[in-house]
């Protein structure tokens, strides 16, 4: 792997950061990637949001509906540290049924340090959903590390939400009406003491946190594929009335996968 982005004297040197002692690349450490991803020091009880998605050169975020055919080793690595940083993972229902979403698990290579951050061992699963149409037996919901949130709206089926309860799940209303209000779920899980906020979408969801502009953060891979077709892009739904502007903050590469960060603006 190699720093693209930003260039130091010690990363532009043969056999500095980006390489071996002999100047070829070379797989980072968990440590390593974790010091390029972490989240920024923020307020007491300020949440900060970071979405990561993976998108070919064409701008598909999936190829037959799932995202692992356009990723990586690497790719599935930085995905690895990024939940390993996080107080807790929000993703949309669609890509929980699509992707065969599971507990996050600890790894013990970070076990110090969440605890000195005073996290749980693994973070929790938040999942947003307006009518709750989720296999309530799968380990998500029954053999979590951290109990499995589920975040819907007042108006939500309370039947279902009983069958989320009776899971194990924690449901958290976010929104007035059936659907999640994305402020409003941001702000709720702040609340419950999760403000090192991740989104893994999928497009409808991450769309959403664009328009209503409480994302961050977004750690995109760029994979040199393309697909053509369908696919979605990495965030769907109406636009926005101006573009929102991100700034890069870093970039590596290996294999010719782009790994970038950018920050709002």
């Amino acid at each position: 792997m190699r720093r693209l982005f930003p260039v130091t004297d010690e990363t532009a040197a043969p056999g500095g950061a980006t390489g071996t002692p002999g100047g070829g690349p070379r797989e980072w450490t968990p440590a390593e990637l974790a010091a390029v991803y972490a989240y920024p020091e923020r307020a007491a009880g300020e949440p900060w949001l970071r979405a990561n998605m993976v998108s070919t050169l064409d701008g598909a975020a999936q190829h037959d509906g799932r995202s692992q055919p356009i990723s990586c080793a690497a790719d599935m690595r930085i995905f690895g540290v990024l939940r390993a940083l996080a107080d807790v993972v929000v993703v949309g229902a669609e890509t929980v049924r699509r992707e065969g979403y599971r507990p996050a698990r600890p790894r013990a290579e970070f076990a110090g340090a969440r605890e000195a951050a005073g996290q749980a061992p693994a973070p929790a699963i938040a999942v947003v959903t307006a009518s709750l149409d989720l296999d309530f037996s799968l380990p998500l919901f029954t053999s979590p590390v951290v109990p499995t949130l589920v975040l819907t709206g007042a108006g939500a089926a309370p039947e279902r939400v009983a069958a989320a309860e009776e899971a194990g799940a924690r449901v958290v209303t976010a929104g007035e009406g059936a659907a999640v209000e994305p402020a409003r779920a941001v702000r709720a899980l702040a609340d419950l003491g999760h403000t090192r906020l991740l989104t893994e979408g999928g497009p409808r969801l991450l769309g959403g946190m664009v328009a209503a502009d409480v994302l961050d953060e977004l750690c995109l891979t760029v994979a040199p594929m393309l697909t053509a077709g369908d696919a979605q892009r990495i965030a769907g739904g109406p636009s926005v009335t101006l573009p929102n502007r991100f700034t890069l903050t870093s970039m590596l590469e290996e294999d010719g996968f782009l790994f970038t960060r950018y920050r709002r603006t």
